[in-house]
């Protein structure tokens, strides 16, 4: 009883909350076309999403997913044909879009006075362009994180790192005890190497600071800068490191990036550290039965390098934008920058919100409450950077140069190699983030 006295409060909610908007009456019956790359968990959890509003405005919102969005999302937009509403997998394509003019200005139909108390300066940014807000971000990935087994650590007596050295003096203490410090996994499909590319962007943002990492992802600087070489050089040390990682460098290559946090669940270990976002909790719990949050894993943040930039959060995040200004669009651009709307998408998940509104309550873990904490209150927040950079660049030449560099090729024929990518890529009129 008390259940269904919950679910229909929320309900009678999402109703008022609708009718003060006026779309309540007119968007009535209708039909909202979405277009996204979700499948399995994540679209049962839209789905969870949506059915409140659904029930709440009779429109109906029907979702087409697709693995290869950018190409039939661009397709459909070429031909005139978009959806009315798309999940976007980054800002990069979301400029591309609002630079031809195809998305509707959000800052037209949501309240942005209280747009911007739920969120923070840098995600109205990281949704606008030239001014104009083009998105709205419904959940986000803090992946500035170290994962470990606080149980393995407890019984070899290893502290929590609170700096970069620290951390290296702990990998060779690990190593020195005969065991494996680091499970690094680069391999997934045609996507292979994206995690090392998080891996640099974290350590530009605590060598060179937030300025320069917005120049290198706008190529102001280019990628034989000594920054970005100084990066790559610091992920080599553990990256190319035969006694650091769990499997050398070949097995480094070929391991899929979710398969490889299991080393640290072996009784023996077979490693103890894994750098990897929020999102790896999923791969965790189902590759690993019974483990508990808190207990048996836990992560760190990643440590500091230069004392001056301190702590910065890298992230990724699922956004939101419209292709048509209808009623029914007006009402769902609204339900979905809502605090309940995500409330329920995060919770479905285990992924964090960016909308300051979103109770911490309801995380289920106190490990996703964390990193909801780390998110909301981050001093210094960047979005990943491979994704804000061109295609032919950041999900082509970068993912291409990680790999090529843990294989042990000359680091310099890397950096230029992605640098005659990007210099092509950005000149081409391919690049629309400056």
């Amino acid at each position: 009883m008390f259940k269904r006295s919950l679910k229909s409060a929320l309900v009678l909610g999402l109703v008022v909350a609708l009718m003060a908007t006026g779309s309540v009456a007119l968007a009535a019956g209708k039909t909202i076309t979405m277009m996204g790359t979700w499948g399995g968990q994540e679209l049962e959890a839209f789905q969870k999403m949506v059915a409140p509003f659904e029930k709440s405005t009779g429109i109906k919102v029907e979702f087409t997913g697709t693995r290869d969005l950018a190409t039939v999302l661009t397709t459909r937009v070429e031909a005139g044909n978009p959806p009315d509403v798309a999940a976007l997998p980054n800002p990069g394509m979301m400029k591309e879009l609002a630079a031809e003019g195809r998305l509707v200005d959000l800052s037209k139909i949501l309240d942005m006075k209280q747009a911007k108390k739920d969120y923070a300066p840098v995600w109205l940014d990281l949704g606008a362009y030239k001014d104009k807000l083009q998105a709205i971000f419904i959940s986000a990935d803090v992946k500035s994180l170290v994962w470990y087994n606080p149980k393995q650590f407890a019984a070899k007596g290893y502290k929590v790192p609170r700096t970069w050295d620290e951390m290296t003096a702990l990998s060779d203490k690990i190593a020195a005890n005969g065991g494996t410090p680091w499970a690094v996994g680069l391999e997934s499909g045609a996507a292979s190497g994206w995690p090392g590319t998080d891996w640099i962007e974290d350590i530009m943002l605590r060598t060179a600071g937030p300025e320069v990492y917005d120049k290198w992802v706008n190529h102001d600087i280019p990628w034989t800068d000594a920054h970005v070489k100084k990066a790559f050089e610091i992920f080599g040390k553990i990256a190319r490191n035969e006694k650091y990682l769990y499997g050398g460098t070949a097995g480094t290559l070929s391991t899929n990036f979710g398969d490889s946090v299991n080393a640290l669940f072996t009784n023996p270990p077979r490693a103890y550290l894994h750098r990897q976002a929020t999102f790896i909790q999923s791969f965790i719990k189902q590759n690993n039965p019974g483990v508990a949050a808190g207990k048996d894993y836990t992560f760190f943040a990643l440590p500091p390098i230069d004392p001056k930039w301190g702590t910065p959060v890298l992230g990724a995040a699922d956004m939101v934008a419209v292709f048509r200004d209808t009623p029914e669009t007006r009402a769902f651009a609204r339900y979905l920058a809502s605090a309940k709307a995500q409330e329920i998408w995060v919770t479905s998940l285990g992924k964090v919100s960016a909308n300051k509104g979103v109770s911490l309550n309801a995380y289920k873990d106190p490990l996703t409450r964390q990193a909801a904490e780390i998110l909301v209150n981050a001093r210094v927040f960047r979005f990943d950077g491979s994704d804000l950079m061109p295609a032919a660049v950041g999900s082509g030449a970068f993912w291409k140069g990680i790999l090529d560099y843990v294989s042990g090729q000359d680091l310099d024929s890397v950096l230029k190699n992605i640098e005659d990518a990007a210099d092509q890529a950005y000149t081409s009129g391919a690049a629309t983030n400056k």
